[in-house]
């Protein structure tokens, strides 16, 4: 759980690679477990998944999108 800045966002970038596994995707880690959920943790543990947050913009760039937008 190191590196997040909470346990919601832990679980949600668990189960979104557990869902890309569940499709498909190939384990970044050698494991013996075969359950989606369980080598979501452990890619999460070993440091394979990491998170990228998006820099939110002003409010004065918000305020100037939104005039040349029209909305």
């Amino acid at each position: 759980m190191d590196g997040f800045d909470s346990n919601y966002r832990y679980v949600l970038v668990a189960a979104r690679r557990a869902r890309q596994l569940s499709t498909g995707a190939p384990p970044l880690v050698s494991t013996n477990a075969r359950k989606p959920c369980r080598i979501a943790r452990e890619e999460i543990a070993a440091g394979k998944i990491r998170y990228i947050t998006k820099a939110r913009a002003s409010a004065a760039e918000q305020a100037t999108e939104k005039a040349t937008s029209g909305q």
